[in-house]
């Protein structure tokens, strides 16, 4: 039995979801024509307020496409510096949209309306870059599946305003910030500009991500997705996955939250740990003593056929996902409970 925690991304369809996507009705969708990618991005347009919104086949992508949407070449993007647009997305906002980070040294990836006002450029200051854009990260990669509060983000939109600036929401995993946190997808639809979401996550559909804004911003999108590469045929039956994804996967990512939770409980009890971060969701990161390398946790675990990931200086991360089931769950317990050093 092999127990893969090195990310949510690893998740296989189910048969029902298989099932599902092999009855799809499609068409060609670079001609807009798939009519279950029409349904899908409907769907999910009416779920968060949105008028529109525009299938894409990764989520790096899709956030590219809201940076390219929203600046132009030599302006600055206000983000957290733990942000998957700047660690993750291989250059991306500079290579194809020719901007910069100003990176915001926030908690746990999360920053506040009081950060992004300090870090605005003045307008009128021309030897610094024009900032033109706030990105927002729900939950963090990195911070460790932190969610933000509502109010919070209210703020930083006003703040947005305040200045003229734009607002996207790197909503990779906004489905597990919405159900720990009990929130609506209406509640960030009206916040954002623009909202990108995946569905090959925590929700366990093959690929497929999605952006949601206006109708004018979404038709500006499909010209830069045309660009870089991502107008798919018949995507219905990736499109499918996400629709069944939505229909059954969503609720059930309680579960996931809840074996973090109980996985950071025995970690925060074992003596060769130093730290564990505090779990809101479906990702666990904690931190070795400093006699201990990483990668002699990894390997124990390894062979013990349990795989987690190391992000580096110490730390180490668990991830739970739907293909983590309850059996899984008791032998990592007993296998973390063991190891010695």
């Amino acid at each position: 039995m092999e127990i893969n925690l090195i990310s949510d991304t690893v998740t296989k369809p189910s048969n029902e979801m298989l099932q599902f996507m092999f009855k799809a009705k499609v068409g060609d969708d670079v001609y807009k024509q798939d009519p279950t990618v029409n349904e899908l991005e409907n769907a999910v347009a009416q779920l968060f307020g949105k008028e529109a919104a525009l299938f894409f086949p990764s989520g790096t992508m899709a956030n590219q496409t809201a940076i390219k949407l929203h600046t132009q070449p030599g302006e600055q993007v206000i983000c957290d510096k733990y942000s998957h647009i700047y660690h993750y997305e291989g250059g991306g906002a500079s290579f194809n949209s020719g901007v910069s980070c100003c990176l915001v040294d926030g908690s746990r990836g999360m920053i506040t309306a009081d950060l992004v006002k300090n870090a605005i450029n003045d307008p009128e200051f021309f030897h610094a870059p024009l900032t033109s854009l706030v990105s927002i990260e729900n939950t963090t990669n990195k911070g460790g599946g932190a969610c933000y509060d509502i109010a919070e983000l209210k703020k930083i939109k006003q703040v947005c305003l305040d200045h003229n600036l734009k607002y996207h929401l790197d909503g990779a995993r906004i489905w597990n910030a919405m159900v720990a946190k009990k929130q609506h997808p209406k509640q960030f639809g009206e916040l954002f500009d623009t909202i990108s979401v995946c569905l090959s996550k925590g929700l366990g559909a093959p690929v497929g991500s999605l952006l949601l804004g206006s109708k004018e911003d979404m038709k500006r999108a499909l010209r830069i997705r045309k660009i870089f590469g991502g107008g798919m045929r018949q995507s219905g039956y990736l499109a499918a996955a996400g629709m069944y994804a939505l229909q059954h996967n969503v609720l059930r990512l309680e579960d996931d939250h809840r074996r973090a939770k109980e996985l950071g409980m025995i970690l925060s009890k074992l003596p060769w740990v130093e730290k564990v971060e505090p779990v809101e969701t479906n990702i666990l990161i904690f931190s070795v003593r400093p006699t201990l390398e990483e990668k002699w946790v990894i390997e124990k675990l390894k062979q013990k056929s349990i795989h987690i990931s190391s992000m580096g200086q110490g730390k180490l991360r668990i991830v739970t996902h739907l293909d983590y089931k309850e059996v899984m769950h008791s032998y990592v317990i007993e296998a973390l409970e063991k190891i010695q050093f």
